[in-house]
């Protein structure tokens, strides 16, 4: 399968890219070899080959999701710059 200069040219005008004359051949090219690839993999035989839906067979293990305090309020404000009674003071953001 081949690409032509007007089919890239195309293409670059709906990816809103552009190319000089120079970058306009390589880029041809590159695009060209893509396609030749996909090409060779259209013609593998893929029967009895099951669509691949995870990478691995591996499965998460993740902890339980319990509530707990690590920090105490207290110790959280500790190091605030500015602090009113039991909130963070920062500045304004909306006006």
């Amino acid at each position: 399968m081949s690409t032509d200069l007007g089919t890239l040219r195309g293409l670059a005008h709906l990816a809103r890219l552009e190319f000089d004359a120079t970058r306009e051949q390589q880029m041809l090219g590159d695009l060209n070899n893509i396609l030749d690839f996909v090409a060779q993999l259209e013609g593998l035989d893929t029967t009895g080959v099951e669509p691949l839906v995870h990478l691995s067979q591996e499965v998460n293990v993740l902890r339980d999701d319990e509530a707990r305090n690590t920090v105490s309020h207290a110790e959280g404000l500790r190091n605030a710059p500015r602090k009113d009674s039991d909130y963070f003071r920062v500045p304004k953001v909306l006006e």
